[in-house]
């Protein structure tokens, strides 16, 4: 399986998370700007990000001792 996509599942849900939070919800609220709460949406994200590629890296490693 190609590495790239691995991580095809990250991006489709990071573009349409950012896209309706950045673009549409936060705009349109109360906590628009720059402020605590989109400060910790965009650390919630890195979050996940870094969860994710930490848990590909992590079955890459394990698949390889294994085989």
């Amino acid at each position: 399986m190609n590495r790239l996509t691995l991580y095809l599942p990250l991006v489709l849900h990071l573009i349409p998370t950012l896209g309706i939070g950045y673009l549409l919800v936060i705009p349109n609220s109360c906590i628009a700007g720059m402020n605590e709460l989109t400060i910790g949406f965009a650390a919630a994200n890195l979050g996940f990000v870094l969860a994710y590629i930490g848990g590909v890296r992590l079955a890459l490693k394990k698949a390889g001792a294994h085989a």
